[in-house]
This record gives structure tokens, sequence and C-alpha cells, in this order.
């Protein structure tokens, strides 16, 4: 499902954070993580958390004991990435992110996704 275009709030924006985040995740990694939240903490702070985000590779370098391996390959992926999701927000939020923070977790299996929303973003012209 695409994506709608922005600005939205409530739980629309909450919605579409949510599949769009799950869709990011299901094209880079092949797979869509088992679950996706968004949730607003306060007036600026939007958190998405996914579950169940590792493929089996990663699932097995774990269980060899290689889970520094795949922390690091996830960190390197989520600085790259950084971008794009940065943008997908600023779009459906209609709100400048400040700041961003990106981490996961291999027990439990989680990610995190935090974007710091400041003033509306100008729009194009202005």
């Amino acid at each position: 499902m695409a994506t709608p275009a922005g600005p939205l709030d409530g739980d629309a924006l909450l919605a579409a954070v949510s599949d769009a985040m799950r869709e990011l995740h299901e094209r880079y990694y092949r797979r869509a993580p088992a679950t996706s939240k968004a949730r607003m903490m306060g007036a600026d702070l939007l958190a998405c958390v996914l579950g169940g985000v590792y493929t089996d590779v990663e699932k097995t370098l774990i269980e060899l004991e290689r889970g520094p391996v795949v922390r690091d390959n996830r960190s390197l992926f989520q600085d790259a990435m950084q971008q794009r999701f940065i943008d997908t927000v600023q779009r459906l939020s209609g709100r400048r992110v400040e700041h961003f923070i990106s981490s996961h977790n291999i027990g439990p299996d989680l990610e995190i996704e935090l974007f710091f929303l400041g003033d509306p973003v100008p729009a194009a012209g202005t």
C-alpha cells in the first residue's frame, strides 16, 4: 500500500508512519516486520517501534553468537537510510524533523525510530 501525501495528523499520521516504516523495511530487507506501531509521545516526539525485524540470515548469525555483526550491519544501514526516513516523516507530518534516532535490539527483536518534530516545513517557494 502506498503511503498517502501529507500533511496528516492524529491517527491518520500514526497509521501512515507505521505503514511507511513497514514498507521501507520490506523494500530493503525483503520482508516486512511482524509488527509496526507509531505513537506520539507528547506534541513533538514521534516513535515507531517495529518488532520481528530480523531476517533468517540475521537470526542464524545471532544463534551462532555473531550478534555484533548483525548490530554493526543494522547500524550502518540505519545510518545510510536516515534521510529517507526523515523525508518520509516530514512529508507525512508537514513538520520538520529536528533530530532522528534509530536503534535496534537483538533480544527482544525490536527496532525503534524516533523523530523529534519541529516547526512546519515551509511550503515550496516561500
